[in-house]
């Protein structure tokens, strides 16, 4: 293949285009200008042929005559709509009418264009059925997606993350109150939104609040409720999250932060389910399933004086670990393919997928930002990305140049390599010079694996090809 046909292929993502046309000359004529597009283009010419062909090499789209050989064009329109994966379907013939546009638009083609064919119309009427297909394709693949690989909002396939979404299901059938732990992003709202869910309390109500969110001295108000006047400001009676979350669940996020003196009286509401709101003399019930989370040690935190060992232990009834990205890495292709789907269809863009160098950095940085910061990545990467498939360059900075720069053997020792190309210049290199001397060194590095070095580089391949002239 050409370097332009090469080109447009990658623009367009290599297509394939089943041509069924009896008509040699025009078969040679549009299999040049489809080619000439970047698509994979193979001509048949009966409807017989082109009904197997369909079959075995799945294409994406079929462009028929309607007048051929045998069986026309309409009935193998008919025979490529019971396909499970339905290619895009053109009609072209030099019998057209608007009655027979009108069928074959109303039995599912796509399109109807009368001979002698205006190439430019053809080539855009070919790019607007692709391109709706790709966009039916990315809502079937999101909503297989969910289907096959998320659970209660969670996402992942790891052994890690089914022996949670298990434990889940397990501790939702339970009564007592729940202590979820896990580092900052890793989706411990989610866990515990999916154990009220699956639980009997999900017809009530479920909320979730930050004990590091809401100053000290307003947290037992919060939680609890007041009385009028019970302090300055409090113009009237207000009621709490505990009884508005009566017979439902209250999650306490980053329940670490809660001031000591008030660990006891939420302790008094896990043992008996009796509180008072400020400035009550009057004991008040409620039916709250408590679920804690936090990514704070407790253990470090009881020994210091900071958390009540009981409140820990009532709290710790049943327990639960969301485990960090870093441990199921073998989940971020399908994280990051679910969030590309989920910002491609916000902005309206068509970004097919990753280049395995982007989705080979993703994989090997550590994400200390968890689910959240990935989320926060691709966001950001669908943002700037202008081409079919999301590319190292389009990653964030962090990302390209962090964890995974080193090579096999150790770290790049990039100073003396500088320091032995300027010893054999008597005047300073250009920045060319240098560019291209580093190329040449981390190539050598590599073993002249092109895919590593544009890893290592922070180029995609096709910008390493155009530094290396070809």
């Amino acid at each position: 293949m050409s370097e332009s046909l090469a080109a447009g292929a990658l623009e367009h993502g290599g297509e394939r285009i089943l041509l069924v046309e009896d008509d040699q000359g025009l078969v040679h004529m549009l299999c040049e200008e489809l080619e000439e597009n970047g698509y994979q283009v193979r001509p048949v010419s009966s409807a017989e042929e082109a009904g197997e062909l369909v079959k075995a090499w799945e294409p994406d789209l079929v462009v028929s005559d309607l007048k051929l050989p045998g069986a026309d064009g309409m009935a193998l329109l008919e025979s490529v709509k019971e396909l499970y994966l339905q290619p895009g379907f053109l009609i072209i013939t030099a019998f057209g009418s608007i009655a027979q546009a009108v069928e074959a638009l109303k039995s599912g083609a796509d399109d109807f264009l009368a001979k002698p064919l205006d190439l430019e119309h053809f080539s855009l009427s070919v790019k607007r059925i692709l391109r709706h297909r790709r966009l039916q394709q990315e809502v079937h693949r999101f909503r297989s997606l969910m289907a096959r690989d998320a659970f209660q909002g969670m996402i992942g396939r790891s052994r890690k993350m089914r022996i949670m979404f298990d434990q889940l299901q397990e501790i939702a059938r339970a009564q007592g109150p729940v202590l979820i732990q896990g580092e900052s992003g890793v989706g411990k709202e989610l866990a515990a939104k999916a154990l009220h869910d699956l639980s009997p309390r999900r017809r009530s109500r479920f909320l979730a609040v930050n004990c590091a969110g809401i100053p000290s001295e307003l947290l037992e108000s919060e939680f609890f409720g007041h009385e009028e006047g019970a302090f300055t400001g409090a113009v009237k009676k207000r009621q709490g999250l505990f009884h508005r979350t009566h017979t439902g669940s209250l999650m306490l996020d980053e329940i670490g932060e809660m001031p000591y003196n008030l660990q006891s009286k939420l302790l008094r509401v896990l043992q008996d389910g009796s509180f008072r709101p400020v400035g009550s003399n009057k004991e008040q019930q409620v039916d709250v399933r408590i679920i804690g989370s936090t990514n704070q040690d407790l253990d470090r935190l009881i020994a210091s004086g900071g958390f009540r060992e009981d409140l820990f232990y009532r709290l710790e009834t049943f327990s639960l670990t969301v485990p960090p990205l870093r441990e199921r890495r073998e989940d971020i292709p399908l994280l990051a393919a679910y969030f590309l789907n989920q910002y491609c269809l916000q902005t309206g863009k068509e970004i097919q997928g990753f280049s395995p160098e982007a989705m080979d950095r993703l994989l090997a940085y550590p994400f200390p930002g968890n689910v959240r910061e990935l989320q926060n990545i691709i966001e950001r990467s669908v943002t700037f990305c202008h081409a079919r498939h999301l590319e190292m360059e389009h990653l964030p900075t962090k990302v390209r140049h962090g964890a995974g720069d080193s090579l096999p053997g150790g770290n790049l020792h990039v100073e003396p390599m500088l320091e032995r190309l300027l010893d054999r210049h008597e005047m300073l290199p250009t920045l060319q010079e240098i560019e291209k001397q580093y190329i040449d060194y981390v190539l050598d590095k590599t073993g002249g694996n092109k895919r590593r070095a544009a890893g290592v580089l922070g180029v995609s391949r096709k910008t390493l090809y155009r530094h290396l002239g070809g």
